[in-house]
C-alpha cells in the first residue's frame, strides 16, 4: 500500500499507539486516535502527528459500547475524509485470580479486546470499500499466538487475545475480495508495566533469547511492514524477541 495521504484510525493513543501514530505520520498518513479516558496522552499523540505535517485527531470513544465503534468510524471519516487503515490496539489488561473473577471482568476484556475489534472493523470496512480497499491490523499477544497460557490470573485476556487471532483469519477470508488485507501483531516484551521492579525487568530480559525488551519502535516497524506488503493476509506476526521459544 502506498501510504502517502492515507487515513488511519488507531484505537488506543497511549504508549505504543502514540509511537505507531508518529511512525505512520512520517510516512504521510493522517491519523485519528481514539481514547477512553486518557485524553491528554491521545491529544499529545495527535499533536505529534500534526508536527510531522499531517492531520491528527483525538476522538473519545468507550469501545465497550457497540454504538461507540460506529460513531468512531463515522467521526474519523467525516474529520479526515475517509478510512484506509484500521489498527485495533485498544485493550483491557488486568490480573485477577480465577476464584475472584466476576462476569464484569470477563465482559471488560472480551468487549474491548475482541468484540470492539470486530465492531470497529465492521464500521470501517464500508469506508475502505469506497477507497478501493484497505488494511486492518489487530493486536493479539505472544502468549495467545503460542497456543497455550503461561501465566495464571489472565484468563479473560488470554481468551480474548486468542479470539483476535481467529477473528483476523476469518476477516481476512471475508474481506479479500474487497482488497482489504487483515493481519495481526502479537507483541511480547515490548514495554514493561510501570510498576515493574528491577528484578522483574531483568528476569524478562533474561527469558528473551535476544536478551532485552523490544521497545515501542519495534511494533511500529512491524505495522509498517504489514502495510507495505500487498500479499500477506490472515497472518499473526509475533514481535517478541524469540520469547515464545523458551
Amino acid at each position: 500500500m502506498e501510504l502517502t495521504d492515507k487515513v488511519a484510525l488507531i484505537t488506543g493513543g497511549k504508549r505504543i499507539g502514540a509511537v505507531v501514530a508518529a511512525a505512520l505520520a512520517q510516512r504521510g498518513v493522517d491519523i485519528a486516535l481514539s481514547y477512553a479516558r486518557s485524553r491528554l496522552e491521545a491529544e499529545q499523540a495527535a499533536d505529534a502527528v500534526r508536527r510531522a505535517g499531517r492531520r491528527g485527531a483525538a476522538i473519545q470513544a468507550d469501545l465497550s459500547q457497540p454504538q461507540a465503534c460506529d460513531t468512531l468510524a463515522i467521526t474519523t471519516a467525516e474529520t479526515l475524509g475517509g478510512i484506509d487503515i484500521l489498527i485495533n490496539m485498544a485493550s483491557v489488561y488486568a490480573r485477577r485470580p480465577f476464584d475472584d473473577l466476576r462476569v464484569e471482568d470477563w465482559d471488560a476484556s472480551l468487549d474491548v479486546d475482541l468484540r470492539a475489534a470486530f465492531l470497529c472493523a465492521r464500521a470501517a470496512v464500508p469506508h475502505m470499500r469506497k477507497r478501493g480497499g484497505g488494511r486492518i491490523i489487530n493486536f493479539s499477544d505472544w502468549i495467545a499466538k503460542s497456543g497455550r497460557p503461561r501465566y495464571q490470573g489472565f484468563l479473560p485476556y488470554y481468551v480474548a487475545k486468542a479470539g483476535v487471532i481467529a477473528l483476523t483469519e476469518a476477516l481476512a477470508l471475508e474481506l479479500a475480495a474487497d482488497n482489504v488485507l487483515v493481519n495481526a501483531i502479537a507483541p511480547g516484551p515490548i514495554v514493561a508495566p510501570s510498576d515493574s521492579t528491577d528484578e522483574e525487568l531483568t528476569a524478562v530480559a533474561q527469558a528473551t533469547p535476544l536478551g532485552h525488551w523490544g521497545g515501542e519502535g519495534e511494533v511500529a516497524k512491524a505495522v509498517l511492514a504489514l502495510l507495505d506488503n500487498d500479499f500477506i493476509t490472515g497472518e499473526t506476526i509475533r514481535v517478541d524477541g524469540g520469547r515464545h521459544l523458551k
